[in-house]
């Protein structure tokens, strides 16, 4: 996938900008990441897409120094998941944060 970097955003779209994956996340208080949202466009679900944005996620964070964790369920089950690898981008305090993705600053 070709993927786009933006503030608080990194996503994919097809060539009718159409979004085929994309992640949401704010900067906290602390300078840490919270991870708000991850989408995968119906038609590609299933077929590792979206294993594919966090892992997109988790490098540009460790690119930046930067540690995360993830309020939306399906980040933080894949940081818990992939912890080993991403030990160095995941806070401490990922296994407290409580979880339900966030659409459009809603829980």
């Amino acid at each position: 996938m070709n993927w786009k970097f933006e503030n608080n955003r990194i996503y994919s779209e097809d060539e009718n900008s159409e979004i085929l994956a994309e992640a949401n996340f704010r900067q906290k208080e602390n300078g840490e990441i919270d991870i708000e949202h991850v989408y995968v466009n119906p038609k590609l679900r299933g077929q590792g897409v979206g294993g594919e944005v966090m892992a997109t996620v988790a490098e540009h964070l460790r690119k930046e120094g930067k540690k995360a964790t993830a309020s939306c369920s399906y980040a933080n089950s894949w940081f818990r998941k992939n912890q080993k690898n991403y030990e160095d981008v995941i806070s401490n305090g990922l296994m407290d944060q409580a979880v339900a993705c966030n659409i459009n600053g809603k829980h």
